[in-house]
Parts: C-alpha cells; sequence; structure tokens
C-alpha cells in the first residue's frame, strides 16, 4: 500500500485527491492537508463583492468533500517539505510534526507577496478571500463620488479580476448615479501581454464603452491612504483601491532546491517536479510562465494523477500538460469574452463575444460545487 500526500486546499488538491481516489481505490492511503477545511471557487470573489452571491453559495466543506471520497483530511499548517527524507512538517491544526510519504501531489498555491508594495496591507483592498472579498463590497457601499484605482501590481499573475471589477463598477455607477465616476486600470503590462492580441482589441473597445481607462506602463509600487503610486513617482489620487498583489511561490518548498527564483515549484510536462523523486506539482504553486488560473490547476492536477497511478504501477508516465489558456472576463452582459489559447504555440487565439460567456461562467461555478461537494 502507497501512502499519498496531496498538500494544499484549492482546485489541483481537489482535482488530484478526487481523480487518485477513483484510480487507486482503497488499497492505498490518500490524504489531503490543507491550513483551512473551506475551498472557494476563486473565480466568484467579484460577485460575491458585488452582492450578487453568498459565501455559501461559492465555498464547500473539504472534510466532509473528501470523507464521501474515502480520502482523509488533516487540517494543518504545512512548514516545510523534506523530498529527501520523503516528510512533511506540519505545524498547528490537528497535527504536529513530521508526516511520511511515499508519493507526494504539492498543490500549495501561490503566496501573496504584499509586502513588495509599500503600504498594501494598510491601505489596498483585494479579492482573494472571502472575507477579503466582503471587505472590498462594504468599501464599494461607502464610496463617495471620486476616483476608483483597479491595479495589477508586478507579478500578479491574475488579469481577468482585474477587468471584471472595474467593469461591474462602471456598471454599478451607471445605475445609481447621473454622474459617472471615474475608473483607472494600472498596470506594468499591456493588454495584449496579458491576453494577446485579439482579446485586447475587444477588450479595449468594452473598456471604452464604460468609460473606463487603462494605464499600462503604471508600476505600482505604494499605496497610501489617499493614493496609489507608481515606482516613477506617478500618482493616482483615489477615494477606492482593490489591487492584485504580487505572487510568489509557497514559503514551504523554499531552501530545497526544486524551486526557481520566485519559489515556484520547476517540474516538466509530466508535472513531476524536477529534481526530486515521487513527487509531482500541480496549480498556481508551478513555475510555467503566464497566468495562474483555475482551469489550468485542474488538468494539471489530472495529469499529475494519471502519472502518479502509472509510477506506483511502475509504468512511464501516461499524461503530458499542454499549457492552454482559456478565460471568460464577465462583463455583466453581451461584452462578455471569452477566449482560448495554446502558450506553448503560435497559433491563434480561438476568442468568442456574447452574453452566453458570462452566463456560462456562473453555472460553471455551481456544477463545480454540485461535483465536488
Amino acid at each position: 500500500m502507497a501512502g499519498v500526500l496531496i498538500l494544499g486546499g484549492g482546485f489541483a488538491a481537489v482535482v488530484a485527491a478526487e481523480s487518485l481516489a477513483k484510480k487507486l481505490g482503497p488499497d492505498h492511503q490518500i490524504t489531503v492537508v490543507s491550513r483551512s477545511r473551506k475551498f472557494v471557487f476563486y473565480p466568484a470573489l467579484v460577485r460575491l463583492a458585488f452582492g450578487q452571491c453568498e459565501p455559501s453559495d461559492i465555498s464547500l466543506d473539504l472534510r466532509e468533500a473528501m470523507l464521501d471520497r474515502r480520502v482523509r483530511f488533516i487540517k494543518g499548517e504545512i512548514a516545510r517539505i523534506n523530498p529527501h527524507n520523503r516528510c512533511v512538517t506540519i505545524t498547528g491544526g490537528e497535527f504536529r510534526g513530521e508526516l511520511p510519504y511515499d508519493f507526494v501531489v504539492l498543490a500549495l498555491g501561490r503566496r501573496l507577496a504584499t509586502e513588495r508594495i509599500t503600504g498594501f496591507f494598510e491601505h489596498a483592498d483585494h479579492l482573494l478571500s472571502i472575507d477579503d472579498a466582503l471587505r472590498f463590497g462594504e468599501a464599494i457601499k461607502a464610496f463617495h463620488p471620486g476616483r476608483s484605482v483597479i491595479g495589477h501590481c508586478p507579478g500578479a499573475r491574475l488579469p481577468v479580476p482585474l477587468f471584471e471589477t472595474a467593469i461591474a463598477l462602471s456598471r454599478l455607477h451607471e445605475k445609481g448615479e447621473s454622474n459617472r465616476r471615474a475608473i483607472s486600470i494600472v498596470s506594468n503590462e499591456t493588454i495584449d501581454k496579458m491576453f494577446g492580441a485579439e482579446v485586447s482589441v475587444k477588450l479595449d473597445e468594452v473598456l471604452r464603452w464604460h468609460g473606463i481607462e487603462f494605464i499600462s506602463d503604471f508600476e505600482v509600487s505604494r499605496v497610501t491612504p489617499e493614493a496609489v503610486v507608481a515606482r516613477d513617482g506617478r500618482r493616482l489620487d483615489c477615494g477606492l483601491r482593490m489591487l492584485i498583489p504580487p505572487f510568489c511561490g509557497p514559503g514551504a518548498a523554499l531552501g530545497t532546491g526544486i524551486t526557481d527564483e520566485e519559489g515556484y515549484l520547476r517540474v516538466d510536462n509530466t508535472m513531476r517536479v524536477r529534481g526530486a523523486e515521487r513527487m509531482y506539482a500541480a496549480g498556481d504553486c508551478v513555475s510555467f510562465a503566464g497566468p495562474k488560473m483555475g482551469h489550468m490547476a485542474v488538468r494539471q492536477a489530472e495529469v499529475a494523477a494519471e502519472n502518479l497511478v502509472a509510477e506506483i504501477g511502475g509504468r512511464e508516465a501516461v499524461s503530458n500538460y499542454d499549457h492552454e489558456l482559456m478565460l471568460v472576463i464577465d462583463a455583466g452582459g453581451s461584452e462578455s469574452i471569452f477566449a482560448k489559447k495554446d502558450l506553448w504555440s503560435d497559433d491563434p487565439v480561438d476568442i468568442q463575444q456574447g452574453r452566453f460567456w458570462g452566463w456560462a461562467k456562473r453555472r460553471q461555478e455551481q456544477y463545480w460545487k454540485a461535483q465536488h461537494g
């Protein structure tokens, strides 16, 4: 019998656990370790901030979900990974000490490197947890006429909520006020670089229609109670600010020799961690270039699970990951954009636009909870 650890509690962890439970059966012990019992459907956090759903609509209890699949769940903080001794150090929660494994899937997500932006913690809102989304929602309600700044910090790697938030703010203003408030999106990247030229054309049209300013050479470096400040000293005074902070790799893997300079885990296209045996990784913690998105984590977890099962059975890897961008920018109506692109090829972007795509994104949220809850 093999003991398989899955570290994390997001998309990649849940999918890896379910896939392994189905493929391995009861003869092997599968254990999920996560700091929280709560799984959150992160793509819905913008909707939560604007009062379009409730926390219970976009979350589920991991312990209950894992029990139904004969997977053990441990609530605990993953402090350290030791790939050479094949064990993990757990602190806090329900277990303290070293937990051994025969195989491990690292689905640790990314760390928010808010310390890189002076004043971020004290003066900026973000949308990367239920509590933070609800807090931003209260800030929206209390906001008086003035400028809103929606920012993508250097290294953020999550551009979709940037545009969904700005468009939702614009629609809110149109419904509630005769005088439109100024909304600015700031980033150190162009829309072309974020999504590709084809998406850029469509998204530019949507932003112009809503009167949203996009500033593509604004490298956020500091936040004050009244403004967002760029590294070159430019300052945008604002009464409301939501920033996507910089991301970096999880701290538990640092110093192990299996990460890149940003702390992300180096993997090959079978999702095996380079330089370690019996170790796979999936989700936001891996070192692939480009944005960090839920559908990527799901596919990476599926590939990792298939190859881990093959390795347990003494076979070669059977599945390879293709790095594909697939996203929906929900603009609340016919402006919603769907895009699909193979990031490892020069093939053009498949792009479509219409009311259906916003509806499909919301249905995916319901489907996920029904299937995995």
